[in-house]
């Protein structure tokens, strides 16, 4: 009998302990390759070793756009992750998924856990936030657009002045095709960010009414404007001879840099990861060029990268898991690595002052060149950021525009002009879908 009930008391301690030690998961989906990857599966791994209640898991499921559209189709399956990372143009659209997510600002009081938006840098927090300075998303990785530059092969090609402006980058590319980079003088990822939206914001002129949207969705698109009309039609002109060559809508082109294929390339500066494990050539990074005769030119450039949202109908212990993550990520300490690690931003003030503080910025220029280009001047109406509805289609869109001039289909004004009327129409869709 004594047997029994010793085996009895057994079992239920074991129960108890058992349960005790029962995790809650949190799914984290993501969109980071390469190097930018080890580092999203690092901080899973030091958060889950650093306490036993809570396991953040992460899954890659592809490219941004991709990783948005899964996240979407799994709320309405009724099982998305916990916990969404989503890239700065499909903020507006997040916007608008009410019940789809459940606002930071809110999940961090309701979990008791500190929490500030002011330890944050303002030019990406005003991005991820309501007008009344609430913040929706969690920043994650920011970056902005740098132009790499392989130095090498510049002074192999006699280009002595690392170019500044859209005409010493033509000239830099001409006599980079002449010393024999025959497929490529100069190129960019992200075809619409790079020029079109940056392009915008770096020359002061406006993509859309409405401070390209921040300032309300029944905004209309602009970039069909006679400056945007001539940048286009110069890519045209140097497309030809491929001084400069197309390298599509997203990153997958980014190794043409590396691989030292492209010696002049327009991609994020949170690339500095896998340069900085693949490139066999010294590099640098250094603002976007601009055409000299733009009257505010440069101006300041926006954020890319990614924030990440949290989805709506979890529990409240899952939630308070989550919490507890963001936190943990926030850590100055974590913050002020992750960013001299990747090339991304620091989010908070705190991390920023102590990597300046260090003296990193004199070793490392590269990593400064997004923080020189946020902060060239005060942002404008047309400089801020942008909020457009369903932008992942948008974008879509507007490089298929672009791909028809540069194929010699459409002249720039025509495809420029076509890019803004298809836009709007999308525009007036969104609107239509948030109004009801």
């Amino acid at each position: 009998m004594k047997h029994k009930s010793f085996l009895a008391a057994l079992a239920i301690g074991l129960a108890t302990s058992t349960s005790a030690f029962a995790q809650t998961e949190i799914q984290w989906w993501h969109a980071m390759t390469g190097a930018n990857n080890d580092v999203v599966n690092r901080l899973a791994e030091e958060f889950n070793n650093s306490q036993k209640d809570y396991k953040v898991v992460v899954s890659y499921k592809g490219q941004y756009a991709d990783t948005m559209n899964a996240g979407i189709a799994a709320f309405r399956a009724g099982n998305a992750p916990h916990i969404l990372q989503v890239f700065e143009v499909g903020t507006a659209t997040m916007m608008a998924a009410k019940g789809a997510i459940k606002p930071v600002y809110q999940l961090m009081a309701e979990a008791g856990e500190k929490f500030d938006p002011k330890a944050y840098l303002p030019t990406i927090t005003g991005y991820y936030s309501t007008a009344k300075g609430e913040m929706l998303s969690f920043p994650f990785n920011s970056s902005s657009m740098v132009m790499w530059i392989n130095k090498d092969e510049l002074k192999k090609a006699g280009v002595n002045e690392i170019p500044k402006t859209w005409p010493d980058v033509f000239e830099a590319a001409k006599k980079l095709k002449a010393a024999g980079h025959n497929t490529c003088g100069f190129s960019s990822a992200w075809i619409t960010w790079a020029m079109i939206e940056q392009f915008s914001a770096w020359h002061n002129v406006p993509l859309a009414t409405k401070a390209n949207g921040l300032d309300g969705f029944d905004t209309e698109l602009k970039f069909n404007s006679p400056l945007h009309v001539k940048h286009l039609q110069n890519l045209i002109d140097l497309q030809k001879d491929k001084t400069f060559d197309y390298s599509g809508r997203d990153s997958r082109s980014e190794g043409r840099f590396t691989s030292g294929e492209c010696a002049i390339f327009l991609t994020s500066s949170g690339f500095y990861g896998n340069v900085k494990a693949n490139a066999k050539f010294d590099y640098t990074s250094v603002p976007m060029p601009y055409y000299p005769d733009v009257k505010d030119a440069p101006q300041n450039s926006i954020i890319g990268g990614a924030s990440l949202w949290v989805m709506g109908g979890k529990t409240p212990e899952e939630y308070k898991g989550v919490a507890k993550f963001l936190a943990f990520l926030s850590d100055t300490d974590r913050q002020a690595k992750l960013h001299q690690e990747s090339g991304y931003l620091p989010i908070t003030k705190a991390a920023y002052e102590k990597t300046k503080a260090s003296g990193f910025y004199e070793k490392n220029p590269v990593l400064q060149t997004p923080l020189i280009e946020l902060t060239n001047k005060e942002p404008t109406e047309n400089s801020r950021g942008l909020r457009l509805g369903n932008m992942v289609q948008m974008r879509d869109i507007w490089a298929e525009e672009i791909e028809a001039a540069l194929a010699g289909q459409k002249s720039a004004k025509d495809a420029l002009d076509a890019a803004v009327t298809r836009g709007n129409q999308i525009l007036r869709q969104f609107e239509r879908t948030v109004s009801r």
